[in-house]
């Protein structure tokens, strides 16, 4: 007996070893498990994002913490060639006999690859270092935000991680002389801006930087970590500075100082080799697409028109009258009321925080009727951190570790406290927070019985059409009832983003300077003048991005209303929204498809 039990356990580790050996180094039988295969490999060739999501912790493996990602040209050149060869791979397996579900699967990794494949040609024609979100920003915000100090080995990786700065630096410079051999240089603004943000990386004393100081901040509060321990790795983190942070931010000033002088002010990309094939691989990239530049411009002409009569409306029949003849002079008569204006101080920004998380307390006790599924992962509201708040966006959303141990965070930017007047509070609160950006990126995290890669591919059009979306939805389920100021402030900010669709292709197909659009913008939107600077800044290096959000949100309400109409009293607005929630981020011709399944279901059902 014990022989023919220790054959059959032969044959089960056989049986292990050919399926394991078959999945990493062949073509897998089974196509979940290339997709697997794929999510775990582009993983693990970044620790950064290992550290973000934190899926690895849980069962003991840390090591990557200690790592930053390899930006070298070599790294590049073997990212691209592994793509190829998981789109050929993925081409090879039989669609024809899937189900829905795993047609899905196929289509909406297909749709990814193929694009990013089709983007080899655009390989160097990004600004990898900008005002915006440059390495030389999002490195400091990701040792902040996401790298997690929680005992002596956390701490010990943080500083591994501070010696590697050098490194990655000399490579993001290696990879910007390629730009620049090749025409790509941003323009003279950008430089500028980027190097008064470095300033401090190279004047201040490793003791006051902020890297350090954070990590001094976090020992300080850590009882269980002796003090021997810390004042060694407070030495080793000075030290680290020393010798890699500072230089390493030094080598990139030098550079990029040299090269501001061959920076002029053209700004749009039209100004790049094959400029404006890039644009419109950019727009299909981020909307999904095949719109032409020409119609989303008009598109957006369009819809400044017409939000601009309905806000004309509402402040034309306010109890005490708004000064201005437009609606961008009214709005911004608004926001200088002192009763729509928070205290420039440290006091009146603590108090903006607390408003926002009261204000989504408010927001979420009336999600019922549209929603039965919220997400398990907390939300938290923070500052944008105050190295990087002159230039960044009013706010951004941060989705949560996988594992639970990070919530997502809703960002708000509180440099310029009269950029955040009270009426427009409520529409930021749902766009980055609930039931916009927390909604859905953490309930995409939370997916079961799909491929992982499914809870993770970003789809820009599909994500800020959402938020966007939920911000005309809280207006029907009643956020705005007695308030018209929140109302304004919701249609401020769907106005807000259709004159994205004008200002952006205007300054990278129809050649505008970074000072007309800042004139349109100015003119038509009413918000404040260092909100309108930075807004029309960031999409001088993130083309085709802004753009997005309009055309992701027309395109959910145009499926809403075609279940409406083919359901009628069969439609539920709740297994609408379960149905776009529950199959994640996908470009908008897959979404179409989900919807069109949904209504065909229904539609049978008695």
């Amino acid at each position: 007996m014990w022989k023919w039990i220790g054959r059959l356990l032969l044959l089960i580790i056989l049986a292990i070893v050919g399926f394991a050996v078959n999945a990493i180094w062949f073509k897998p039988v089974s196509i979940r498990v290339f997709y697997e295969r794929v999510f775990l490999e582009y993983g693990l060739e970044s620790p950064e994002l290992l550290s973000t999501l934190r899926i690895l912790e849980s069962v003991g493996i840390r090591g990557h913490n200690a790592k930053l990602d390899d930006r070298s040209a070599l790294a590049g050149d073997q990212q691209i060639a592994k793509l190829k060869t998981d789109l050929a791979t993925l081409r090879s397996y039989s669609r024809d006999d899937m189900s829905d579900a795993d047609k899905l699967n196929f289509d909406m990794l297909e749709w990814f690859l193929a694009h990013q494949a089709d983007g080899e040609q655009w390989r160097y024609h990004q600004y990898p270092v900008n005002q915006l979100f440059g390495v030389q920003a999002e490195l400091p915000k990701f040792m902040l935000s996401v790298h997690q100090i929680s005992d002596v080995t956390d701490a010990e990786y943080y500083v591994a991680r501070l010696q590697q700065f050098q490194r990655v630096l000399t490579e993001v410079v290696e990879d910007l002389k390629v730009r620049q051999q090749k025409g790509v240089i941003p323009p003279r603004f950008v430089l500028d801006k980027v190097l008064a943000q470095l300033s401090a990386f190279v004047t201040d004393a490793p003791e006051k930087q902020l890297l350090y100081v954070h990590l001094q901040d976090k020992l300080a509060t850590m009882t269980e970590i002796s003090a021997a321990d810390k004042e060694r790795l407070l030495l080793d983190a000075k030290q680290a500075m020393t010798q890699s942070v500072i230089p390493g931010y030094q080598h990139l000033v030098d550079f990029l100082t040299q090269q501001r002088q061959l920076a002029n002010t053209d700004d749009g990309i039209w100004k790049l080799p094959n400029g404006d094939a890039y644009y419109a691989y950019l727009l299909k990239q981020h909307t999904t697409t095949s719109l032409k530049p020409e119609q989303i411009h008009q598109l957006g002409v369009a819809e400044v028109a017409r939000i601009q009569a309905e806000m004309m409306k509402i402040l034309q029949s306010l109890p005490t009258p708004v000064a201005g003849d437009t609606v961008a002079q009214k709005m911004s008569a608004l926001a200088e009321l002192p009763q729509m204006q928070y205290a420039d101080s440290d006091e009146g920004r603590a108090q903006i925080l607390a408003d926002y998380k009261l204000i989504l307390k408010d927001i979420d006790s009336r999600l019922e009727p549209a929603f039965t599924k919220r997400p398990k992962a907390e939300l938290d509201v923070q500052r944008v951190p105050e190295f990087s708040e002159k230039t960044a966006p009013g706010a951004y959303y941060n989705m949560p570790a996988l594992d639970g141990s990070r919530p997502g965070i809703f960002f708000a930017n509180l440099y310029d406290v009269r950029a955040t007047p009270k009426f427009g509070m409520k529409t930021l609160a749902v766009h980055e927070g609930i039931p916009g950006h927390h909604f859905q990126i953490a309930l995409q995290q939370e997916l079961s019985g799909l491929p992982t890669f499914r809870k993770l591919l970003p789809f820009t059009v599909f994500a800020e059409g959402w938020a966007l979306y939920t911000e005309q939805l809280m207006a029907e389920l009643g956020l705005y009832h007695n308030d018209p100021y929140g109302d304004l402030g919701r249609l401020q900010g769907e106005l807000f983003r259709s004159i994205r669709l004008v200002v952006d292709t205007g300054i990278h197909h129809k050649r505008w300077t970074r000072e007309q659009a800042i004139a349109y913008m100015s003119e038509n939107a009413g918000m404040a003048k260092s909100d309108v600077e930075a807004e029309i800044e960031r999409y001088i290096v993130m083309p085709g991005q802004a753009c997005a959000y309009k055309i992701g949100m027309l395109k959910l309400l145009e499926l809403r209303t075609k279940a409406q109409t083919a359901l009628g009293d069969k439609f539920k607005l709740t297994e609408f929204h379960q149905t776009i929630l529950q199959n994640g981020s996908m470009p908008l011709e897959l979404l179409e498809r989900v919807v069109d399944g949904y209504i065909a279901t229904h539609q049978s059902s008695k």
